[in-house]
């Protein structure tokens, strides 16, 4: 199973070599893995602190391990961090993040890479965030006894894991020195697989969006001079194409009586020219607007990168992305507003997602006409969408102290080594 593993992964990078040249993402994933070691080898020679090691696959988790990230910094202020990305959605966006001393891309996962990575690194601890089980990196890591502990992780029935084929990839995740998981049905089934390094600790996302939601907002002029006539705003977050059947009536229904502001997950010239075309002559792009302009449009279209989590605080409801596809995006983000959400129908995957819609406070839909209904239900009771916003609030602050939970485990364990 060990040379299906390795093939698999050298079939990957030789698939993105081959679509590199009209696949930027591939191109990034690939430049950014040039030299990289000897790159890691020489920017870490000379130091003498010693180091944790962070892994986050893409931004997504980074956000989720961001709170957890400053907390051990914050009580272990002797150490530097290093940080790694398996995406460049990830790595591009925070490869200058302040709060890691070192911000690198995560070698591919070969016994030599994970060698001679650990060798330039030499790590205390190393903290994987939700996924990312990588077989020759965790396995150099229990021989090397570094302790290693996986955060707000959460596992179902299906995955591999469970599966009678699965003994590969039970021992993978065996490897860990203990796994924090969302739920506690996560927990029972690793018991079921002879796993007992294993507790609920929650979910890190929330302290990540109370902790954005309560702080002082950044100013943002062009969206307040967009929202400055007062009427209800629509933020549209993560967005793909397939998104876009859904929306378009909705928008084309509704453009005279609210805004709206679309922040698309990927941002490329064709996507950008979908929405445009959804409500043509009403969108103003952001990197172009003037607050002039922004005042007579109808939507504004965000063509840049990371203000989405700040967007929310203008909005009077969300549709949040990805569920026509391969699954839905962030929903906490607009939850810690209070905001009603819809989205597509591939949400399961996602506990927040499940427990919202089971509150009441989230609506799945699969066609236009059911966005439009569910829309409708709260656009014309707004009794309704205040007690939905009151739902949201209450939820995201209830769940929140998973950072707080995990700190004092890893306390308890002492897997943390005492520095002088």
């Amino acid at each position: 199973m060990l040379f299906l593993y390795n093939l698999a992964l050298q079939t990957y990078a030789l698939l993105l070599r081959l679509v590199a040249s009209f696949v930027p993402k591939a191109e990034q994933w690939l430049s950014g893995r040039r030299g990289l070691l000897p790159h890691i080898q020489q920017t870490l020679k000379d130091e003498t602190a010693p180091l944790v090691w962070f892994h986050c696959a893409s931004l997504g988790e980074f956000e989720q391990g961001r709170p957890l990230m400053e907390a051990f910094m914050q009580e272990h202020p002797q150490f530097k961090l290093v940080l790694t990305f398996f995406s460049p959605s990830g790595y591009n966006v925070r490869k200058s993040w302040p709060g890691a001393h070192y911000v690198f891309y995560l070698p591919l996962d070969t016994a030599a890479n994970a060698r001679t990575f650990l060798d330039a690194v030499c790590p205390q601890l190393a903290v994987f965030v939700k996924y990312e089980f990588w077989y020759h990196f965790l396995t150099q890591l229990q021989r090397r006894r570094v302790p290693v502990v996986c955060v707000s992780a959460i596992f179902r029935p299906q995955q591999v894991f469970f599966k009678p084929w699965g003994a590969f990839f039970r021992k993978i995740i065996g490897r860990f020195t203990h796994i924090f998981t969302q739920n506690e049905a996560s927990v029972e089934l690793l018991r079921t697989i002879g796993i007992r390094q294993a507790s609920v600790a929650g979910d890190t996302r929330f302290d990540t969006v109370v902790r954005t939601a309560l702080a002082s907002p950044k100013p943002l002029p062009l969206v307040e001079a967009f929202v400055a006539d007062g009427a209800p705003v629509f933020i549209v977050g993560s967005n793909w194409p397939e998104d876009l059947p859904a929306l378009t009536p909705l928008l084309r229904q509704y453009q005279e009586e609210m805004r709206f502001i679309f922040a698309p997950h990927e941002i490329t010239e064709t996507n950008l020219a979908l929405v445009e075309a959804a409500l043509p002559g009403r969108v103003a792009r952001y990197s172009t607007a003037t607050q002039a302009t922004v005042a007579k449009a109808r939507v504004l279209l965000m063509d840049n990168v990371g203000l989405l989590s700040q967007l929310y605080r203008f909005g009077t409801y969300a549709y949040i992305g990805g569920a026509f596809g391969k699954g839905l995006h962030n929903t906490l983000e607009a939850a810690a507003f209070g905001l009603p959400l819809f989205f597509g129908p591939t949400y399961t995957k996602f506990q927040e997602a499940v427990d919202l819609v089971e509150m009441g406070a989230a609506f799945p839909v699969h066609t236009a006409e059911e966005l439009k209904t569910a829309f409708g239900l709260l656009w014309y009771q707004n009794e309704v969408r205040l007690r939905v916003q009151d739902m949201s609030l209450e939820y995201v602050h209830q769940q929140a102290g998973a950072t707080a939970k995990i700190m004092a485990e890893l306390a308890k364990m002492h897997v943390v080594p005492v520095v002088n």
